[in-house]
């Protein structure tokens, strides 16, 4: 880096950057898991899966919160030389760095369903509703403070999560224009042509 800047990933893209595929594998195996009749049947799964998916989105928008709010507060002003990493490659490699895990809780979301047809799948896509939860209540705190919070990316373990894990010691802010994400992590949306 150049004069001691760091590279900073933002901390809404980062964790946003699992919900899609958490998302797409859970109702892909939940739907393959509705055409396998299972130990218990499929209106026990389903009803099984619904619960499963609320409670996971709820766990997963609810964990932390505190962590996240503590570093929010006191969040440092980034400095002249840091580099805002682009949220394209923010995701790549959150994604990357996960394919593994990802691929391992789609086989066993699909491999449940053979006991609790569409549960495993249910419950993969509440994670991953609960990973969008909770970018979004980031970018509202981001959008009433009116700054953008970003996390060093060496602070990040080796496959760019944990936005608020033990190494993190501190977030930087930056104004709300900076970056080429939006408060809470999806796509900036380019200004309509006048």
């Amino acid at each position: 880096m150049v004069r001691g800047g760091q590279g900073l990933a933002r901390v809404a893209v980062v964790v946003r950057a699992g919900a899609a595929p958490l998302w797409w594998l859970g109702v892909f195996a939940a739907g393959v898991g509705l055409f396998v009749p299972g130990v218990t049947g499929r209106r026990i799964g389903i009803l099984a899966g619904a619960a499963l998916f609320v409670v996971a989105a709820a766990a997963v928008a609810g964990t932390r919160r505190g962590r996240y709010a503590a570093l929010t507060r006191d969040a440092a002003r980034a400095g002249r030389y840091d580099v805002l990493q682009d949220r394209a490659v923010t995701v790549r490699t959150w994604r990357r760095g996960h394919r593994w895990w990802l691929l391992a809780a789609f086989v066993v979301a699909l491999a449940g369903s053979a006991a609790v047809p569409a549960a495993g799948g249910m419950l993969l896509a509440g994670t991953g509703a609960g990973l969008r939860l909770k970018a979004a209540w980031l970018g509202r705190r981001e959008h009433a403070e009116e700054v953008l919070l970003w996390v060093r990316v060496d602070r990040l373990d080796g496959r760019g999560g944990a936005p608020a894990g033990k190494r993190v010691e501190g977030y930087r802010s930056t104004g709300i224009a900076a970056g080429d994400a939006a408060p809470g992590g999806a796509r900036r949306r380019a200004a309509a042509p006048v």
